[in-house]
């Protein structure tokens, strides 16, 4: 056994594309690895912005002996009636290298065949890993890729070395011109000399030693220490700390190969514009950690993670200190500028912004979320209709602003804060802002009712008019984010306790689109049944079982608190006993009945006591089962509903229900179909049943 170190050494790459190039580059060689059957460890992989590392220990000396059976022509295809072989048996034996002798008779489920067992000796590692490490290059993808000179293999960024070492061998080859060596570069600035990598075991010391941290999770944990580090020496932040983003601690380590924390200070003026705009523009352009007080309030401080160490402090922070009082001043700037015109003012301007060439403007969009806002609303709470109409008529209109402009990612943000300005209801610039939440998966909901009802309108709204173009998701395309518009959906009707009708919902969307959209049922439907499924699949990445789901989606959604309700009801009770029994005759049932919809029952008809019984049993359930779902209380309602167990069973044990008297099997028939209409109020357990 030994030890494998590969290096690629590079120029420096963007951040984002670390992660996920070693991640390819760990599978790849797992991959790869299992095809060639060279056993080894599992392999691990760090890295720098200047360096992919690949790491395996206990890696075979070769590959393992591999025997292969070859299956030919059948016995009776192989041989005559006198036993000699067939042009068959000796074509198949020579297209592989052997004799027809070394042929072997074997039974199969398809009856005799020939086969040859045929030895294959595992090849000496070393001789393979040269390919193996090359395609490892080679098949390294990157968002962007670039070439360089003569090469013709693109890559991320110019590579400048390449390590290769199986033990104490240098595994040789070249790519672009660069030979592999057991060589390694230090830090680009602080230890720029050559080393010679002396193991797997001592590379990690030998770097560290050089001023590079290569394993990112020690990286990251040193970042963190510096910029906490840097603040608490900074005298001037009395009380500061840093408000870590761990985002954007994770870029920051991408960034260098040994982090140095600096503190530096701005200018409180500054601190007159909203939180977010001075968090904003550290973290986007120039990747700084703010400094908080206590209480969480923004101090005129931040903090820098430099990749070199420098002898004079003073002057790495005043040039951090002047980069970040320019991009301060441009948003001040904006800021102000952007307070002279009154948001109410800008709205008429958003024609001038398209929404989505067929659907047309921000600004009907805008008219279309102020009536929808209204009709939901009036479903919620009829007291929010007035903020909420207000809101809704100036949730875009910040789309216009110097600051958005600069800024994309504070759109409602600002639109919250120069409401307030513009002496707007705090509730108003709180829907406004919250409108965009949650801006992720997982993310926060709105905290507010008119935050919510305005986030709902406005993802019904782009949900309702790309179905009603046709823009509707593939398996491979969503480029308007439906799914994650409907999961956001799902979530804040669930996380607000909400109770209204999709479908009225998505109807009352698509017509106000007017003759922009197809706003037929069938669109309706659809816009609904894609909800569904994304419903379906976050109840199951929840943990909740596949066929309870189903069970409750198949016989109606549409409310979905409701839907979550009966899915919860069907849960809890379906490891009953009695339950079981009930969804298996109820399977029974609708096997029987299949397409019979008709419900007139005429207990004159009944010739049997069973079927009085089970169908004055069948009215008292429906009478307890009324209420109970009225008042939602479906684990109730699904506790009543057992009683019917025996009576079913009787039933079945002692009625015909194919009776040969037309009349009387039709009403036997009618008579299942009112029992499973009944079931079917909260799921359709036959599905809990297996095939």
């Amino acid at each position: 056994m030994r030890d494998l170190l590969f290096e690629i050494g590079m120029e420096e790459i963007p951040a984002s594309f670390l992660e996920p190039a070693l991640t390819h580059l760990r599978n790849r060689f797992a991959e790869k690895a299992s095809e060639l059957k060279i056993a080894c460890g599992s392999p691990t992989v760090m890295g720098t912005p200047r360096r992919l590392t690949l790491m395996v220990k206990d890696v075979a000396e070769k590959q393992e002996d591999i025997t292969e059976e070859l299956l030919g022509p059948s016995k009776n295809a192989g041989f005559d009636a006198n036993g000699k072989a067939t042009k068959a048996a000796e074509g198949f034996a020579k297209s592989k290298g052997a004799d027809v002798g070394d042929l072997r008779v074997v039974s199969t489920p398809k009856g005799e065949y020939l086969m040859l067992l045929r030895q294959q000796k595992g090849v000496a590692t070393a001789t393979l890993l040269p390919a193996l490490l090359h395609g490892l290059i080679l098949d390294l993808s990157f968002p962007k890729s670039m070439r360089w000179g003569d090469n013709r293999h693109a890559f991320a960024r110019p590579i400048q070395w390449l390590a290769a070492i199986f033990g104490d061998e240098v595994i040789r080859f070249t790519h672009e011109g660069i030979e592999t060596s057991n060589s390694s570069g230090g830090h680009r600035f602080l230890a720029k000399e050559r080393f010679l990598v002396d193991s797997l075991a001592t590379y990690e010391q030998q770097l560290a030693a050089r001023f590079v941290l290569v394993d990112p999770v020690k990286r990251r944990a040193r970042v963190v220490s510096e910029i906490k580090q840097a603040v608490a020496q900074a005298s001037d932040l009395e009380d500061g700390h840093v408000a870590i983003d761990e985002a954007l601690v994770d870029t920051v380590t991408n960034l260098v190969e040994m982090p140095y924390g600096i503190c530096g200070l701005f200018d409180e003026k500054f601190l007159q514009l909203p939180a977010e705009v001075l968090i904003t523009s550290m973290r986007e352009h120039q990747k700084y950690f703010p400094v908080v007080n206590s209480s969480g309030q923004l101090l005129p401080g931040f903090v820098a993670v430099n990749n070199t160490k420098v002898n004079d402090t003073a002057i790495t922070r005043k040039g951090h200190q002047r980069v970040l009082r320019a991009r301060l001043e441009d948003a001040l700037f904006f800021f102000n500028t952007d307070r002279e015109i009154r948001l109410e003012d800008r709205t008429t301007n958003l024609n001038g912004i398209i929404f989505q060439a067929k659907l047309g403007t921000m600004l009907e969009k805008k008219e279309r979320l102020v009536k929808l806002v209204k009709t939901l609303a009036d479903k919620v709470d009829p007291a929010l209709a007035g903020d909420g109409c207000r809101a809704a008529f100036l949730c875009k209109a910040d789309l216009l602003s110097n600051m958005v402009g600069e800024f994309p990612t504070l759109q409602g943000i600002m639109g919250g804060a120069y409401a307030l300005y513009d002496g707007e209801t705090k509730s108003v610039a709180t829907a406004i802002t919250e409108h965009y939440m949650p801006r992720r998966a997982g993310a926060e909901i709105p905290s507010t009712d008119l935050g919510a009802l305005l986030a709902l309108a406005d993802r019904f709204d782009t949900l309702a008019g790309c179905f009603g173009i046709g823009q509707v998701p593939t398996g491979t395309t969503d480029p308007f984010g439906l799914r994650r518009i409907s999961l956001a959906i799902l979530h804040i009707i669930e996380g607000k306790g909400y109770s209204f009708s999709l479908h009225e919902i998505v109807h009352k969307a698509l017509a106000l689109y007017g003759n922009k959209v197809a706003g037929g049922n069938d669109t309706v439907v659809a816009v609904v049944n894609f909800i569904k499924g994304r419903f379906a699949n976050d109840c199951i990445s929840r943990g909740l079982a596949a066929e309870v789901v189903e069970a409750a989606v198949s016989v109606n959604f549409d409310d979905i608190n409701d839907c979550l309700l009966r899915i919860n009801a069907i849960r809890k009770l379906r490891e009953e006993p009695a339950f079981k029994v009930l969804a298996a005759s109820y399977k029974r049932v609708k096997n029987i009945i299949k397409n019979n919809r008709e419900t007139t029952v005429n207990v004159s008809l009944f010739e049997q006591q069973t079927e009085k019984n089970l169908y004055n049993l069948y009215l008292e359930v429906r009478a307890e089962m009324g209420k109970c779902i009225a008042d939602k209380e479906y684990i109730k309602a699904l506790e009543g509903m057992l009683k019917m167990k025996e009576p079913v069973d009787a039933f079945f044990e002692g009625v015909m229900v194919m009776a040969e008297d037309q009349t009387i099997r039709q009403n036997r028939l009618n008579l299942l179909t009112v029992l499973g209409d009944l079931i079917l109020q909260i799921g359709d357990i036959s599905l809990l049943q297996d095939n």
